[in-house]
């Protein structure tokens, strides 16, 4: 009997110990954009007047154990399922299980750089500063409009509309508010300098999503930024971090405290146009910042199906669509007048 347990126990250990095809995420660590991480400001700003803050605005994010380089085991898979702030999903939903460790972290840094430029230009742009840009147009939505009329490597210069004259683009903003004015289904002349040489392109737009148009084209962007902005965290990749960096950057160059001395908690990518994009682990993040003290949390909108019923007790959480929503949520806060914000509600 003695034996039979023994190697029983081996076999249950060594089962408990089997990599399994699952990834455990949790609620990860949580970053005040308004303070210093390893007393190092998260955020500095030079070459225009910066102001006191106060409260903080935390970013929040998810940690991801499973898939290459990091595999879990049965037990860590029933540690997740007990655990209120761990979930556990099929590892691929999780991670790209054909890519290695190194070059799922090099996507993710990639995505914070981009996801830190984002902010920057969003959030000064949303201050009435111009950022000068030039962009060129890397490729093409085989199922928009562009498809076959652009070639990688042109460079905008210009847009035309039946209802507006020709704009000149010169800011990211430039096209994106010619765009944002311009219907559904318009054809429109895109002006770009390909190879040296002006050439008019007619393109069909397509939604948007909210009244818009959208012209099907990728892009690569090189900003020339009127201020310097740094923004330094380590050990932390993906996009979800941009607007909490945004409002961070709003809120060091713009007197008065943006939160009214509150912990306001949120996630959300940041379009170049000042879009708040869904993001992944949205219910662990929401645990994360009430865990560490957060009141209020900012969630984007498209996120919302996942939100409703899932707040953490002493959370107060509000929808957004854009940065100005996101700014105008957090001035009502510091308010102490939230009724008129947007919640996520069920269907």
């Amino acid at each position: 009997m003695t034996v039979s347990g023994l190697a029983a126990f081996g076999l249950l250990l060594t089962m408990i110990l089997q990599p399994v095809p699952f990834a455990v995420q949790g609620a990860g660590p949580t970053f005040d954009t308004l303070g210093a991480v390893n007393d190092v400001p998260l955020i500095t700003v030079e070459g225009a007047e910066t102001y006191p803050t106060e409260g903080e605005l935390r970013l929040t994010t998810v940690t991801t154990a499973g898939g290459p380089g990091f595999p879990v085991d049965v037990g860590s898979v029933i540690r997740g399922w007990l655990s209120a702030g761990q979930k556990v999903v099929p590892v691929e939903t999780a991670v790209d299980p054909t890519l290695t460790q190194e070059e799922q972290d090099l996507i993710g840094a990639q995505q914070m750089s981009s996801s830190q430029e984002n902010a920057t230009v969003s959030a000064l742009t949303a201050m009435g500063y111009d950022v000068p840009a030039t962009l060129t147009i890397s490729g093409a939505d085989p199922d928009r409009g562009a498809a076959g009329a652009v070639e990688q490597g042109d460079v905008i210069a210009s847009i035309r509309t039946p209802d507006l004259p020709t704009t000149t683009i010169t800011t990211y903003a430039d096209l994106d508010d010619a765009l944002e004015a311009t219907p559904p289904d318009t054809t429109v002349t895109l002006g770009v300098d390909r190879n040296g040489v002006a050439t008019d392109v007619e393109i069909l737009t397509t939604d948007d999503g909210s009244g818009g148009s959208l012209l099907g084209i990728y892009l690569s962007a090189e900003f020339e930024f009127p201020v310097e902005v740094d923004i330094k965290i380590e050990n932390v990749g993906g996009p979800s971090a941009g607007t909490m960096f945004a409002l961070g950057i709003i809120d060091q160059m713009t007197p008065g405290a943006l939160t009214g001395g509150e912990v306001i908690a949120g996630t959300g990518t940041m379009s170049l146009g000042g879009d708040v994009g869904p993001i992944g682990g949205i219910t662990l993040k929401m645990y994360a910042a009430e865990r560490d003290g957060a009141d209020f949390f900012l969630a984007p909108a498209a996120n919302c199906g996942e939100v409703v019923g899932n707040i953490p007790d002493g959370l107060e959480v509000f929808r957004v669509a854009t940065l100005d929503e996101a700014r105008t949520a957090v001035e009502a806060i510091a308010a102490g007048d939230t009724s008129d914000l947007p919640v996520c509600t069920a269907g």
